[in-house]
């Protein structure tokens, strides 16, 4: 038996606006970069679209209902920012910032804390159409959005992310090209990392400067974090490329928020394409947050590839290592050690978990009422156990939020991936709590204790 947490330690779930909203264009909502992109050929696994996802928009009630049967005490989702501003900025859609104050009333009145994510991802195409985050205007369309958000919802809302993985829509969404908007360029990804944490310093000045609620209520940002570690015989060269890979991947953008510089080693990394950054316009992207989000999932151990691009760097798959649907090795070691090195780098903020999950392949559809997913529910008791561990070694640990609530659309990888908690059946949209859900359901009466 282990120490349980502490209390008012937070067990949530999480989820995104477009993964399991559905009715993407419903009450004045505006057009949105990804439904605009899952509808670009050969974009989508199967090409799957959010128009019916989940259907949460018009389920919600129940599903908020399903969160307080499984004992959750927090839920971290997402604000669609084309539901709130149909055109990105100016004129509030009020039926769409109404749905987020009934949620919000919903999950209170069932004892269950909110935490809203200001961006995951789903941009408003009318923003998308004047350059998306290259725009240099966007870290103040940003401000202005979160604004009205704050306005709305700060009386009721404790917790507070500006943006969701800075570095994913950076990185895939202008580096690769895999996610919205679907653009493949050095020179693009570059900027926009700095659009981002512009918009992030932004986005908490305007929480600053509007909430009655400071001290009581906080603001903080959510990062992904993939430490990148060596074989036993490593060589000089794949030492360098961690280095790098560690720079571009986990430091680009806690740097700048917590510490005020970016790596030096991002120079090397986009090379001619890295803008020469005024150094006081890098340090104003340090603005003070009160806590930090991690989204785990998985390590990876590299080596040097003078092919690879951008970086220099392959992922080498591990012998007997147990790795998920999606690729990704299990190794919850990882997770207890990012939590302490984000601790000790990072001036021993509080932190979250805010997304840590897998997927591992569920039937389409439950079998007498039942999903048995043992390996999801190895990977959180191994997952929730490092939660503990990191704990034991300093972090200053405020909560855990299993990703995700429910099987959903897992944006280019479309309804093939499953990582939920929940079961849904695409065709019915009925949910049937997995074993893991029930497992996780345990943890949280138990306060941890029983791992």
């Amino acid at each position: 038996m282990r120490q349980p947490f502490p209390p008012g330690f937070l067990w949530g779930c999480a989820t995104s606006a477009y993964q399991i909203e559905g009715s993407p264009l419903a009450d004045g909502a505006g057009v949105s970069n990804w439904h605009r992109f899952v509808r670009t050929p050969g974009r989508v696994a199967g090409g799957d679209t959010g128009d019916v996802a989940c259907d949460h928009y018009r389920r919600m009630k129940d599903d908020v209902a399903l969160m307080r049967e499984l004992g959750l005490t927090s839920y971290r989702f997402s604000i669609s920012w084309g539901r709130v501003l149909p055109e990105g900025r100016g004129r509030v859609n009020a039926p769409g910032l109404g749905f987020y104050e009934r949620l919000v009333d919903e999950l209170l009145a069932n004892g269950i804390q909110p935490m809203a994510t200001l961006h995951h991802w789903d941009l408003p195409a009318a923003l998308d159409d004047r350059g998306g985050w290259l725009n240099p205007d966007m870290p103040d369309w940003f401000a202005d959005y979160a604004q009205v958000c704050f306005k709305a919802l700060d009386d009721r809302v404790k917790l507070w992310v500006t943006l969701n993985e800075p570095w994913v829509i950076a990185d895939q969404g202008y580096m690769h090209g895999a996610l919205a908007p679907g653009h493949r360029s050095a020179y693009e990804a570059a900027i926009v990392s700095h659009r981002l944490m512009q918009a992030h310093a932004k986005g908490v000045q305007a929480y600053r400067a509007v909430t009655r609620h400071a001290g009581r209520h906080q603001i903080g940002l959510v990062v992904n974090i993939e430490p990148k570690h060596l074989a036993a015989d490593a060589t000089d060269a794949d030492r360098h490329a961690a280095e790098l890979a560690d720079a571009y991947m986990n430091r680009q953008y806690l740097d700048p928020a917590l510490l005020g510089t970016y790596p030096e080693e991002l120079r090397e990394v986009f090379g001619e394409a890295w803008p020469d950054w005024p150094a006081a316009e890098v340090e104003a992207l340090k603005v003070p947050v009160d806590f930090l989000g991690l989204n785990y999932y998985t390590r990876a151990v590299v080596r040097h590839d003078p092919k690879a691009w951008p970086l220099p760097v392959a992922p080498q798959r591990q012998p007997g290592g147990i790795y998920t649907e999606t690729g990704w090795e299990l190794h919850p070691q990882s997770l207890a050690d990012t939590l302490v090195w984000m601790h000790e780098r990072y001036g021993g903020l509080p932190l979250y978990v805010t997304e840590n999950g897998a997927a591992f392949y569920d039937p389409p559809a439950a079998i007498d009422g039942r999903v048995d997913d043992p390996l999801r529910v190895h990977y959180l008791r191994t997952h929730i156990a490092a939660v503990q561990d990191a704990m034991a070694r300093g972090a200053d640990m405020r909560g855990y939020f299993a990703w995700s609530l429910f099987d959903n659309l897992e944006w280019a990888l479309g309804f093939a991936k499953r990582f939920g908690l929940v079961h849904v059946n695409f065709q019915t949209l009925e949910r049937t709590p997995k074993a893991s859900a029930r497992f996780y359901a345990d943890v949280i009466a138990a306060h941890g204790a029983n791992l």
